[in-house]
């Protein structure tokens, strides 16, 4: 995995308005963490940690470098704003390139899958990352999943995963990662009985009269005078 270089500056101001004058000057308000060292507030460049992200994903190696001193450290938390989704503090944290770390990892679909493509089938994207164990070095920036031998009513699990070498998977191996599935079959809405009397047919008579109670014989209807 590439390392990219990034600047940091140590800093003491912790206000609010402080801080929001860092940002809008286009810096980031961000601490480093881990190893043998005490935890340190920092400050690094806008532009230069976006421009050195690009393409790698958040799973970068970074060498930071604050001052004199230089730490191996991996993005363990990106912080963005609500409404504009820019930036506003980031967490480093320090790791040994020796030691193996827990890390999640993205999925990347490659291929058409002949369920969908001629079968009319939907692929439905359930695991989007997994969790893998790994030297700093073996991170990949994301693992394939093949799906060009799907067909309908088919899927694949995470134990189907191809792995890269050194990389040892800790998700749920029988967790459903994709899977091609029927679309929906649409509703047949019945139609509406019609409530008004057909043309030529006779009307309900409606018996006049108070109705009987069970049991009882009803009255016979009155007779209509001439």
């Amino acid at each position: 995995m590439k390392t990219i270089e990034l600047a940091a500056e140590e800093r003491t101001i912790t206000t609010q308005g402080a801080l929001r004058t860092l940002r809008q000057a286009g810096r980031i308000p961000s601490v480093v963490y881990g190893g043998s060292k005490e935890p340190v507030s920092i400050v690094v460049d806008t532009k230069s940690l976006t421009q050195g992200l690009k393409g790698h994903g958040t799973n970068v190696l970074v060498n930071l470098k604050t001052g004199t001193n230089s730490d191996i450290v991996l993005l363990k938390d990106v912080q963005r704003d609500v409404l504009t989704h820019a930036v506003i503090h980031v967490d480093f944290q320090r790791i040994s390139m020796t030691k193996k770390l827990e890390v999640n990892v993205p999925l990347h679909v490659v291929g058409v899958a002949p369920g969908v493509k001629l079968g009319g089938g939907i692929l439905e994207h359930i695991l989007r990352e997994v969790r893998v164990f790994c030297l700093p070095t073996d991170i990949p920036d994301g693992i394939s999943v093949d799906v060009s031998q799907l067909q309908l009513n088919q899927g694949l699990k995470v134990k189907d995963l191809v792995l890269p070498k050194g990389v040892e998977v800790l998700s749920e191996l029988e967790g459903m990662v994709l899977s091609i599935v029927a679309p929906p079959e649409e509703e047949v809405v019945a139609p509406v009985a019609a409530t008004a009397a057909a043309p030529g047919s006779e009307p309900e008579v409606i018996a006049k009269g108070k109705k009987p109670e069970e049991g009882e014989t009803a009255a016979p209807a009155a007779k209509e005078k001439k």
